[in-house]
């Protein structure tokens, strides 16, 4: 699953990487520790004045079905499983035309330490830079706010995943990412990525199949270190956050767990 990842670039930055455009007003707050129902920034294509045009905006993580009447369904729709997300009500109306990426620079997922207590380690491209995450999109509508209320509308986003490859497999790269989860972010080479924006695309069962079948083209460039264990406290945030060890943890409240 992806349920935490570090996403600190500044809008020009992400603008200029997308080659996208986006609002003036549009603000990133960086961070090292983004957690499901908060901001992030994603990637999509739109049909303007009959003209493709890439933009960044800025969604909660967490998709709400245009049908929900009550947002806090997307708390538990930040992942959509690749296998199922043409079947799940909560998804399957976005596959054909709300596709967008999620741009992030890594992410964390949890493993077992030799104490049985549970070890984060970050998951990152070996030569830096974005990964591109599959993801869907959504706009919610308030029903009890007015239609003349421009803040009655709800940006919502969710991230695909797909089974992780085998602890076994012949690529180290990638038996690393298949013993740390059985899950994995569904990321977009970027042929596929260019695919996957595409509004005119809307053969959904052959597109979400084609973005499956090259999910491990990416990681196979991904690396894993070992990250700060007070990442696992969604208030702690900051570059400590992928310091290891007890030399980059935070201060803990007494009585407070960090998982």
């Amino acid at each position: 699953m992806c349920g935490r990842y570090v996403m600190t670039r500044a809008v020009g930055d992400l603008v200029a990487e997308a080659e996208a455009e986006a609002d003036d007003a549009l603000q990133l707050r960086a961070s090292w520790n983004v957690a499901p129902t908060t901001e992030v920034p994603i990637v999509l294509e739109r049909l303007v004045d009959g003209a493709v045009r890439r933009q960044v905006h800025v969604a909660r993580w967490g998709l709400v079905p245009r049908w929900a009447e009550d947002p806090a369904v997307g708390n538990r729709a930040f992942n959509a499983r690749t296998e199922t997300v043409l079947e799940k009500p909560t998804f399957r109306d976005a596959v054909p035309q709300r596709r967008c990426a999620v741009p992030v620079e890594g992410y964390y997922e949890w493993t077992a330490g030799p104490d049985g207590g549970r070890v984060p380690m970050f998951v990152r491209p070996e030569q830096g830079g974005l990964i591109w995450l599959a993801g869907l999109y959504e706009w919610w509508r308030d029903p009890q706010r007015p239609a003349s209320d421009p803040g009655r509308w709800l940006l919502t986003t969710t991230v695909l995943t797909v089974a992780a490859p085998e602890p076994d497999d012949a690529d180290p790269a990638l038996a690393a990412l298949g013993s740390l989860h059985d899950r994995l972010p569904l990321a977009l080479a970027p042929g596929m990525l260019e695919q996957w924006l595409d509004p005119g695309r809307r053969d959904a069962p052959a597109l979400v199949a084609a973005a499956h079948a090259q999910a491990f083209t990416a990681a196979g460039s991904w690396r894993l270190r070992s990250a700060n264990p007070a990442v696992g406290n969604v208030r702690n945030d900051g570059p400590q956050m992928l310091q290891p060890g007890p030399e980059g943890a935070l201060p803990q409240a007494a009585g407070e767990a960090l998982f």
